[in-house]
């Protein structure tokens, strides 16, 4: 029998030294889906959307829940062309995920480094960050500090965009780990 992805997730966080609780519930497959979760979890809830290119660039954007996404003018911001949600098959080739089961933590199967990571600023000033860790049917929740460790030891470099602006602009990272203005 194959490992269980999530057991390979968890055993790298614990090798960080990056602290997580995750919480079993049924399954999500919507921000709109299961209110009464995000009640219990303290903390910010993520939406993650995998797009790509009109030039076969893969993309996932991690952002807060109730943050707005422009897929018209986030291009020109992450420097890529035109935007469009990536098929289900494609994600589950490149991230090892089903539609609903979206996060950052699909990364780890991006072994070509293949995604561009964008993040929210929003979403990284809030603390425990909440994702599904590679099914929709668990939320994890982790320290800012611990998913930048987890990029870092991927090799992932997030782009920080503040999608409160208009347009949506690019923030630098201060040391901190915390969003800074570019």
């Amino acid at each position: 029998m194959p490992p269980d992805p999530q057991d390979e997730l968890f055993a790298l966080l614990e090798r960080l030294g990056v602290t997580q609780v995750t919480v079993r519930h049924e399954a999500v497959f919507r921000v709109e889906d299961g209110p009464h979760l995000k009640a219990m979890l303290p903390g910010g809830h993520s939406k993650n959307l995998f797009l790509k290119d009109a030039k076969d660039r893969l993309w996932l954007v991690s952002a807060l829940a109730d943050s707005v996404i422009d897929l018209k003018a986030l291009p020109k911001t992450i420097g890529a062309a035109r935007l469009s949600f990536g098929s289900a098959d494609l994600l589950h080739a490149t991230l090892g995920v089903r539609p609903g089961s979206v996060s950052p933590f699909g990364l780890i199967h991006d072994v070509g480094r293949q995604v561009g990571l964008v993040l929210d600023a929003a979403l990284l000033a809030s603390e425990p960050l909440n994702f599904h860790p590679l099914t929709n049917t668990a939320t994890t929740a982790i320290s800012r500090d611990g998913l930048m460790r987890f990029l870092q030891a991927l090799g992932v470099t997030p782009m920080v965009v503040d999608f409160t602006a208009s347009p949506p602009r690019r923030v630098a990272q201060d040391p901190g780990g915390g969003p800074g203005v570019d």
